[in-house]
């Protein structure tokens, strides 16, 4: 079932659900005079520690963005990388998130893959799918645009077979059919690397999400850094269009 869009009950300060721009790869790898493809692969292990570190905070879902929509215009031989480490993953890692009790998915447009790669998928998430802890979604050949677009044209579709009417379409029907609809609305956004925008990720997610941006290369984050965002997050007066006074005024009556 789908979570609505009701934000009042996220007036939390610890990040049920983070996202992550996993950004730097590349130039980490330059910087050591090492080709990008050195980078992608350091970039796994950051991957290991933050879902670890995730988990160690009770974070309940996490997303990370692995390859985007754009990522195809890429050098044909870092694409290549890319998918390879993507196999390597799904045949290997999984098995170590199954152990944690860690649910694992993928979001995004599959059908650009190979079959092969698609079977993998399949296979992965059905292992993972009773799991009950943190849901670790990987966004691969994801754009935001494309979801908001996918959803709208599952309503039309419903619309155009008499399921619902054109007065059925709100926010929260079209949130349903979005990638992420079943996780708790997105609280953290965090991108690495030093740019400061969000890359077409999770757009309709992001709305009312605290933006983090570091300038640590993504093979460089790690726990600390985590806990760091996290820290700053805590921080924040997350305020949902309300008043700083009113925000207060419901955590005095919460905590009493």
């Amino acid at each position: 079932m789908a979570t609505d869009l009701t934000l009042e009950s996220d007036l939390k300060k610890v990040p049920q659900h983070i996202a992550i721009i996993m950004d730097g790869n590349g130039r980490w790898a330059q910087a050591q005079g090492k080709g990008r493809v050195t980078g992608h692969k350091a970039g796994v292990d950051s991957v290991r520690a933050v879902v670890k570190a995730a988990r160690k905070a009770e974070v309940k879902a996490l997303t990370l963005f692995a390859f985007s929509s754009e990522n195809w215009q890429r050098p044909e031989k870092e694409v290549s990388v890319l998918m390879d480490l993507f196999m390597f993953v799904l045949t290997k890692e999984v098995k170590r998130l199954h152990k944690n009790n860690i649910r694992f998915q993928v979001i995004g447009e599959l059908n650009r893959f190979s079959d092969k790669l698609q079977k993998s998928i399949t296979k992965s998430e059905q292992l993972t799918a009773n799991n009950t802890g943190l849901v670790l979604s990987v966004a691969a050949n994801y754009g935001g645009r494309w979801d908001i677009a996918n959803a709208a044209k599952h309503l039309a579709s419903q619309v155009q077979n008499n399921e619902i009417s054109l007065d059925d379409i709100n926010e929260n029907s079209l949130h349903e059919h979005t990638c992420l609809a079943q996780l708790p609305p997105l609280d953290l956004l965090i991108r690495t690397g030093g740019d400061y925008r969000i890359s077409n990720f999770l757009l309709w997610q992001s709305a009312y999400a605290e933006f983090y941006f570091t300038d640590v290369l993504w093979p460089d984050f790690n726990e600390d850094e985590l806990a760091q965002a996290i820290d700053v997050f805590e921080q924040r007066e997350r305020r949902f269009g309300k008043t700083g006074e009113q925000v207060s005024s419901m955590n005095n009556e919460n905590n009493n």
